[in-house]
């Protein structure tokens, strides 16, 4: 599931390939931008705000993509085989030496540089990003203290960048359950560190790993388990799907996290 640290990750892939090379050809393959067309333009950066990855090309334009649930961007050499399903695709992006292609993108579209802010300004500090504030974003947690804490570190005006994993995750290694009420958790700071720590390691791969173990199956406390053995106690990992914590699925261990289960939301 992309994360940022999955949009670092593209990122950095993206970067040597695209930046600083003039665009040859460009495909926007959803309604409003289908006929928008930006070759000959140079790229002068990729950059990412949280979940966002934007591309600043010559003109005072930026193209804004958000990966939603199970977006990627993946470059080719010219000649190579695509990775993905041609009807997948939302943006293609050439130069003379690369195809980049977005697959199943949640957002494609074309703004002015200018009104990144706008269009961004909403969101917390990023946890990968120069911005990055702890004590900013302890700050906007406690403004939640009603709202359950696993639905608070996924708030992307609160922190840009953690989802669904991190939230299950950080959550288990804090030993804190994530329907546990915001105002209640006894120290939100180290949950916010631990955060941040987590994907600082994962910005180079975009894996998510959480245990330190880099086997297949191996990555993760609880997030993608319900049902199997808690690594640490053996009770069944629960799962609870969408509901009140950002209507996503959540995981926990109800012995090794301290706090309600899903029917104290």
């Amino acid at each position: 599931m992309p994360e940022g640290d999955t949009v670092v990750y593209s990122a950095t892939g993206l970067r040597p390939v695209l930046a600083g090379r003039v665009l040859t050809r460009t495909d926007f393959r959803v309604p409003r931008f289908a006929t928008t067309d930006l070759s000959g333009r140079l790229v002068h950066e990729v950059a990412t705000k949280g979940k966002h990855l934007l591309f600043r090309i010559e003109g005072g334009l930026s193209i804004h993509s958000h990966f939603g649930m199970d977006g990627e961007w993946v470059a080719h050499r010219h000649g190579q085989r695509w990775r993905g399903p041609a009807h997948q695709v939302r943006l293609i992006l050439e130069n003379n030496v690369t195809v980049a292609i977005g697959f199943r993108l949640k957002v494609t579209e074309v703004i002015e540089t200018a009104d990144e802010e706008r269009v961004l300004g909403h969101l917390g500090p990023d946890v990968l990003g120069a911005d990055w504030d702890e004590d900013e974003v302890v700050r906007r947690i406690e403004k939640h203290s009603d709202r359950p804490i696993g639905e608070v570190l996924i708030d992307q005006t609160v922190m840009a960048g953690p989802g669904n994993v991190y939230k299950s995750e950080v959550c288990f290694l804090c030993g804190v359950s994530p329907f546990e009420r915001t105002g209640d958790v006894a120290d939100p700071a180290a949950m916010v560190r631990l955060t941040k720590r987590s994907m600082e390691v994962n910005r180079a791969t975009g894996r998510q790993v959480t245990t330190g173990d880099l086997r297949r199956g191996r990555g993760r406390w609880v997030y993608g388990r319900g049902g199997q053995p808690c690594r640490r106690c053996r009770t069944p990992i629960r799962r609870a799907e969408p509901s009140g914590l950002g209507d996503r699925v959540t995981y926990w261990c109800p012995e090794c996290q301290v706090g309600p289960g899903e029917a104290g939301l």
